[in-house]
């Protein structure tokens, strides 16, 4: 698919406003009525319909799909560029190809086939590199013996002779409003605009069958548990040579055994003794991509969280960027102490005035609070 932002002929830094004026002089120029080209004034109407939607067009900057890599941020209501299609073929007359409904000149076109969605399974490690998976799926694809026209081999599709090709059939009726016209799908051919007399013995006239197939998938690096890959035009194959659905990628990254994702953020829990808790350390700790030193410093509190940067997840078409790695520290207090290390102990205590039971509250004793209390 072309460049949204090429297609309006603006910049990717570009205003509400600077999309909108754009718009409206190329539609003016492209517009059928204006004899200008129909499927150019739909290409552009289409990428206006994202570019005005700030979420949409976050969406495309990041992932190149105004879905998302979920689909969940559709809007056009997760139906696709094909309903939208159908949307402007509502509001202009059916002038225009695409998805199903009527093409170019007025003409019925066979509607898409259907989009389809796969599982695939990562390690968080896979997730941080991308990886590539080959799926096998059975899916239905052009006819090889009729080249997805439906017809036997060496014989075409003929015009339906009930709608003359137009897939549809109209009628005038009158009500207090004077005369309309309605429209509605042909009967004979249900839409198509043509008919089959000989159909392919292979597909049965449908110009496709079903297939087994090995799918190649190329994962990014940074996607996350529920992403949504798209394939466009790796779906079910249309009807008699119609365009294919897509193909959907839905990513499950299992749990890993040291790191818990955040975003693009990793957390880890390290443990330390209370003396390099007290004293500082420089602190040898995986990443999820090999190893650096952590700078602990002296009277590092347990549960305490220091921050190594860029040591995180790679952002999804992010360009290189990553988030950060952070690391609570559980500091580990003896449970059985040599009568030597006891000593040493009892001595620092004694040296600190902790050698005595005091409950100690924000800095202060247990009696000095009592006084305080009854101003003592």
């Amino acid at each position: 698919m072309q460049d949204l932002y090429e297609i309006l002929g603006v910049a990717r830094d570009a205003s509400d406003d600077e999309i909108k004026r754009s718009y409206r002089r190329k539609a003016r120029e492209l517009h059928p009525d204006a004899g200008g080209d129909e499927g150019a004034f739909k290409e552009l109407t289409t990428a206006y319909e994202v570019l005005k939607n700030p979420e949409a067009r976050a969406n495309y900057d990041r992932y190149g799909d105004p879905r998302g890599p979920q689909g969940a941020s559709d809007p056009f209501a997760g139906a696709g560029f094909g309903d939208l299609s159908d949307l402007i073929d509502a509001f202009f007359g059916g002038g225009f190809g695409g998805g199903g409904g009527f093409g170019a000149g007025g003409r019925a076109r066979p509607r898409g086939g259907r989009d389809a969605i796969v599982d695939v399974q990562l390690t968080l490690d896979e997730a941080f590199a991308g990886a590539e998976r080959e799926i096998e799926l059975e899916m239905a694809r052009d006819c090889d013996a009729c080249g997805g026209s439906g017809a036997k081999p060496g014989t075409q599709p003929t015009r339906c002779a009930t709608c003359d090709g137009q897939g549809a059939v109209q009628q005038v009726t009158r009500s207090v409003f004077g005369q309309m016209l309605t429209s509605s799908v042909c009967p004979a051919c249900q839409g198509v605009g043509t008919t089959i007399e000989d159909p392919c013995a292979s597909c049965a006239g449908e110009g496709r069958r079903q297939v087994t197939e090995t799918v190649t998938v190329d994962i990014p690096a940074g996607v996350e548990h529920g992403n949504r890959l798209r394939l466009s035009g790796r779906g079910e194959a249309g009807r008699q040579g119609a365009r294919a659905g897509d193909l959907y990628v839905r990513v499950h990254v299992r749990p890993h055994d040291v790191f818990e994702r955040e975003g693009n953020d990793l957390r880890c829990r390290v443990r330390i003794p209370m003396t390099q808790a007290a004293l500082g350390v420089e602190l040898p700790i995986p990443t999820i991509d090999g190893e650096t030193t952590l700078e602990v410093p002296a009277g590092t509190q347990p549960g305490t969280v220091l921050t190594v940067r860029r040591a995180g997840m790679p952002k999804l078409n992010g360009g290189g960027a990553r988030g950060d790695l952070r690391v609570e520290l559980d500091v580990e207090i003896p449970k059985r102490l040599e009568p030597d290390e006891l000593a040493l102990l009892e001595r620092l205590a004694e040296q600190r005035g902790e050698d005595e039971p005091t409950p100690v509250h924000n800095g202060k004793g247990l009696f000095s609070r009592l006084r305080e209390a009854f101003g003592a």
